[in-house]
């Protein structure tokens, strides 16, 4: 196959578009594909952009392409995965666009419940999100459980947990439904290796007229990071702490302590970063955010408690 895209002209013009981002990972790509293609809203378009040089995903897509909703751009070279995402809605026939990573799948009514909740908005450009399941060896948890409060700015749901468990809101790439139009006004930053869904969020809900719908209902499968490789489990906590500052304007004090308490206090410990470093990041904190008794409770259990009673803490729920 050339670097180029494969168009069914006959196609009709499709409800949703799909999204997939993708390389060198044709195993876990088929299932998502199938996935996207197998829900029970069937007039959808699935446009995975494989993101440079790589024949082995273009034969393990060649095994679906009998379906004639899979569209397929090749990339001749890598752009990373935010700016493949961009590159898959601007090349989208539908007014609504839904993200998939291809190490991720969604339970088979994920778009057409999307859809309807989108469709009866009162705001202009409405963003649905779900509860998902995170899966790992250990089994399923439900994430993204929680929904936005009422006047809730869009930092705080994002960051100040309620609690010491990780997944609390539903902001996860592959539970995004969002307007084509917001998506090409406000695209994912080509430049980040970390925190792209995030930061889309947050420079998103700035814009006028959008507003964040949540579906109670797990309708996602999210593969949970083991720490091996992936950019999520890697330990790069001064990347962290410049890019929430930064994005400053776009935290409350609060929102940004609780960042720097679990996202870069947290991974310098892990990092085994130093005293001085620590101490740093504890300024930070204090400095840049308004601490509180939850944000300083889990920059502690970083700090001093042992792994095991952390992690019991962090799958804790009162």
């Amino acid at each position: 196959m050339s670097s180029c895209e494969v168009i069914v002209p006959s196609a009709p013009v499709p409800l949703v578009s799909v999204v997939i981002p993708t390389r060198a990972r044709p195993e876990v790509l088929q299932r998502a594909v199938r996935s996207s293609l197998g829900q029970t809203l069937e007039l959808v378009e699935v446009i995975v952009v494989i993101d440079g040089d790589d024949p082995k995903t273009i034969v393990a897509l060649e095994l679906l392409q009998h379906d004639m909703r899979l569209r397929i751009v090749a990339l001749p070279q890598s752009v990373g995965a935010a700016e493949a995402r961009n590159v898959g809605v601007r090349a989208a026939r539908s007014e609504w666009i839904a993200f998939l990573d291809d190490d991720d799948e969604w339970l088979p009514r994920k778009l057409e419940v999307q859809l309807a909740c989108a469709l009866t908005a009162q705001a202009p450009l409405p963003v649905v999100c779900s509860a998902y399941l995170g899966r790992s060896s250990s089994g399923d948890e439900l994430l993204g459980r929680r929904a936005r409060s009422p006047g809730e700015l869009i930092s705080e749901y994002m960051f100040c947990r309620h609690g010491f468990s990780y997944g609390e809101n539903a902001i996860a790439t592959s539970v995004l439904f969002v307007p084509r139009a917001l998506m090409l006004s406000v695209p994912f930053d080509p430049g980040l290796k970390r925190h792209q869904d995030w930061d889309w969020a947050l420079r998103a809900f700035d814009t006028p007229g959008t507003a964040l719908y949540h579906v109670a209902e797990p309708l996602s499968l999210y593969t949970m990071p083991d720490g091996s490789g992936s950019m999520s489990g890697h330990n790069d906590w001064q990347y962290s702490l410049n890019w929430c500052i930064e994005r400053k304007r776009f935290f409350t004090p609060r929102a940004m302590s609780f960042f720097i308490a679990t996202e870069c206090i947290s991974r310098a410990g892990q990092a085994n970063a130093g005293f001085g470093k620590i101490m740093t990041l504890l300024r930070d904190y204090w400095r840049e955010g308004q601490p509180t008794w939850r944000s300083a409770a889990l920059a502690a259990s970083y700090l001093i408690l042992s792994k095991r009673l952390r992690r019991f803490l962090l799958t804790f729920r009162p």
